[in-house]
C-alpha cells in the first residue's frame, strides 16, 4: 500500500498574491487608506491564504493490490477497483495520466507537464508506475502529452 498526498502546484502564484496584495494594502493604508487599492490588496492576500488553506491538501491517493482510493483522513471520496478502470490515458515521458473510472466522480488526473491542474501529487512517478502495473495493457492508451488530447485533428492539406 502506498499513499500519495495532494500538494499545491502553484505556490509561486499564491505567494505572489499574498506579497503583492500585502504591499498594495500597506501602501494604500500609508497613503491614507485609499479604499479601492486597499480592498484589492486585502483580497489578494485572502486569495493566497485561501489557496494554502484549501481542504484539497488533506487529500491523498492510496493504492493497493485491489485498487485506488482518493480521500482525506476523515472522508473517503471514492474507491475504484483495478478491474473497474475503463481506460488509462498515459504520458510516460511526464509521468502523468488520466484514470477513467467510468464516471467523472470516480476518475483521477495524475497531473504533470501538459496536464494542468491546481494540484500535484507526491512521488508522482511511483503512483504512475503503480497504476500502469495494475491496469491491463489493453486498457492503456499512451500519448506524448495529455494536452495533445484537447487539440483538434490536423486539417488535411489540399493539393
Amino acid at each position: 500500500m502506498a499513499t500519495h498526498r495532494f500538494k499545491p502546484r502553484y505556490r509561486g502564484v499564491a505567494y505572489g498574491s499574498i506579497g503583492f496584495g500585502g504591499a498594495v494594502a500597506v501602501v494604500s493604508s500609508i497613503a491614507g487608506f485609499v479604499m479601492l487599492p486597499f480592498t484589492f490588496g486585502v483580497i489578494g492576500v485572502g486569495l493566497g491564504i485561501a489557496y494554502f488553506a484549501s481542504p484539497t491538501w488533506k487529500l491523498a491517493v492510496t493504492t493497493d493490490d485491489d485498487g485506488l482510493e482518493v480521500g482525506s483522513p476523515s472522508r473517503q471520496r471514492f474507491r475504484i477497483a483495478w478491474s473497474e478502470v475503463k481506460k488509462v490515458i498515459a504520458s510516460p515521458s511526464t509521468h502523468s495520466c488520466f484514470v477513467d473510472g467510468g464516471e467523472p466522480a470516480k476518475s483521477l488526473l495524475v497531473p504533470g507537464v501538459g496536464a494542468p491542474a491546481p494540484y500535484d501529487l507526491e512521488d508522482r512517478p511511483t503512483l504512475f508506475a503503480a497504476i500502469l502495473a495494475h491496469v491491463p495493457a489493453d486498457r492503456v492508451e499512451t500519448v506524448a502529452l495529455l494536452a495533445d488530447l484537447n487539440k483538434p485533428p490536423p486539417k488535411p492539406k489540399l493539393a
